[in-house]
């Protein structure tokens, strides 16, 4: 038998312990904290303040995000019958 790596036994773990299949379940692991540099600089700016195009930085905070898509269906807002309208559409 494959001994697990650490982050497999911490994955395994989390879902677990919120009742999560992951044999099953559709989960998608991501990180959150990150910068991305979306506007083109101009030439001779201080590449501190301005990263070039299409730049991704991860922050000192960085954190990782697993979200279990298939128990997080869609649900469209429904309008509310009660709500009567107060002015007139133009």
């Amino acid at each position: 038998m494959k001994t697990q790596t650490w982050t497999q036994e911490s994955l395994t773990q989390a879902a677990s312990v919120l009742g999560w299949d992951i044999r099953r379940d559709d989960l998608e692991v991501s990180i959150g904290g990150v910068a991305n540099s979306g506007i083109h600089q101009t030439e001779n700016v201080n590449p501190k303040w301005a990263k070039p195009f299409g730049t991704t930085t991860y922050q000192q905070d960085a954190f990782i995000v697993i979200k279990n898509r298939s128990r997080s269906p869609v649900v469209p807002s429904q309008p509310n019958p009660d709500l009567k309208q107060h002015h007139e559409s133009t």
